[in-house]
């Protein structure tokens, strides 16, 4: 008798205050059973048990933060259980800047979970992504919340969860950024593309985007553009299938130029054509293109 599928397993991390409790909030609205706090130790017995009551069951998510100080510790023996189970954990790593994060805690005038007596809130920052940097480095997805609402974090939640349902494939999430505004977190590749001409100097072109027309057209006309986006296609057509090769599920790449609005959403949109034309599962993300410029 065939044994019944086992449901997706999600666990939720990432640094304090860069958006686990609503992560966690919309994969319960994706039908997700959702415990956050679990002891890890105790991850095997609590899925066995849920499965057991609910063979049917979509996925769990466990939600994890660095004040479950045994997790750290134990958790390659955990995971390593939890496969002899037939899961497969998928590790999704919130972040944001250390900026940002220090704001949110001001905002809300609520003590870091690290914190110590006498210490500043950029300590605790700094010690939490000590602790967690093994399991970021393990993570299936980075999402850099720095900049995003609330609404803006489903739709990507709800992207690298649910509509990758679980696939083998590799996904690919590219990133157009300005430098002026700093880059973005979780990237893994990331690459500065400010050599060529910028279209903010040219007058007409100014107020408008890297998704018009024209600016790709002034863009893509450079012949630093064109050999820059043959010799980085031709990199990843190596890269990407070694990647694939270990394990790896998801790779976010960067693309910066000063301010993010021009060059950069271009040249993203042209990578993007060329991996989809090439089989790969492509996202795109336009950091800062919202930007007014200045």
């Amino acid at each position: 008798m065939a044994t019944a599928p086992r449901p997706r397993l999600v666990i939720v991390t990432g640094v304090s205050g860069s958006g686990r409790a609503s992560t966690m909030r919309i994969l319960e609205d994706l039908e997700f059973y959702c415990v956050d706090n679990l002891p890890v130790a105790l991850a095997p017995d609590m899925l066995r048990l849920i499965c057991a009551r609910d063979p049917r069951l979509r996925g769990v998510a466990l939600g994890i933060d660095a004040r479950e100080r045994l997790f750290f510790p134990e958790w390659p023996r955990v995971f390593s259980k939890l496969e002899t189970q037939g899961f497969r954990p998928e590790i999704l790593f919130l972040d944001a800047s250390d900026t940002v994060l220090a704001r949110r805690y001001s905002e809300t005038r609520r003590p870091h979970p690290l914190g110590q007596p006498g210490g500043t809130v950029a300590e605790s920052i700094r010690l939490e992504r000590l602790a967690l940097a093994e399991m970021r480095e393990r993570a299936s997805r980075v999402i850099d919340t720095t900049a995003l609402s609330v609404h803006e974090l489903r739709e990507i939640v709800t992207a690298a969860v649910v509509a990758s349902d679980y696939r083998a494939e590799l996904v690919v999430t590219l990133v157009s950024f300005g430098f002026k505004y700093g880059t973005p977190v979780g990237l893994d590749l990331m690459f500065d593309i400010r050599f060529l001409p910028n279209p903010f100097f040219i007058a007409e072109l100014r107020p408008l985007d890297g998704h018009d027309a024209r600016v790709r057209e002034f863009v893509m006309s450079q012949a630093k553009a064109q050999r820059f986006m043959n010799e980085i296609t031709a990199l990843l057509e190596f890269l990407l299938p070694l990647y694939k090769q270990e394990g790896k599920r998801h790779v976010a790449i960067g693309l910066g130029c000063t301010g993010g609005r021009h060059r950069s959403p271009v040249l993203v949109a042209e990578m993007a054509q060329r991996l989809g034309a090439a089989g790969y599962a492509v996202q795109v993300r336009d950091h800062d293109i919202a930007r007014i410029a200045a």
